[in-house]
């Protein structure tokens, strides 16, 4: 089978899910594509199962803090289709209020310390997921370190300015 062109792709999304995918970009040559929480395990499950798709690779589950925009947390897939040689990026966001979405876990079970690494990073909580705990940090941590929710500087520091450096 040849490569997927974008355009084929976003078109079969578009056919099967009706204006509920958009296309935000493809930088690079890299389709990228957002959706809601609520769509995300179909969309998933499309990708993978289609026949002319295949998209059996999940590369990786990560987030990213957007604390300017009213959705703050992106939740980011990225697939990797091996009969064909395409790749996509499949965005979702959410609100801190509601960090709930649908587990990957059902359809690879690679997902599972993928979740676990967004769940301890970023406070991204997997619905359905078999063993949602921290993995990297320890237990009893009550903040999620890759937010931008604190200054990366403490601003009452001396030896940190300028003129220290000449400038």
């Amino acid at each position: 089978m040849g490569k997927i062109s974008n355009e084929e792709l976003v078109q079969k999304l578009t056919d099967k899910f009706a204006g509920q995918v958009t296309q935000t970009g493809a930088d690079y040559g890299l389709l990228t594509v957002e959706t809601s929480k609520e769509l995300i395990h179909d969309v998933l499950a499309y990708l993978k199962t289609d026949a002319a798709l295949q998209f059996i690779y999940l590369t990786d589950i990560t987030a990213i803090h957007y604390p300017e925009q009213e959705k703050q947390i992106g939740v980011i897939y990225h697939l990797h289709s091996l009969t064909t040689n395409t790749r996509i990026r499949i965005k979702v966001y959410l609100t801190l209020e509601d960090l709930h979405i649908p587990t990957a876990t059902t359809l690879w079970d690679g997902a599972n310390w993928m979740e676990r690494e967004t769940y301890d990073f970023f406070g991204v909580i997997f619905d359905g997921h078999p063993d949602l705990r921290r993995i990297l940090n320890v237990d009893d941590m009550t903040v999620f370190p890759m937010r931008k929710e604190f200054p990366l500087e403490d601003p009452n520091r001396i030896d940190k300015k300028d003129y220290f450096f000449g400038r």
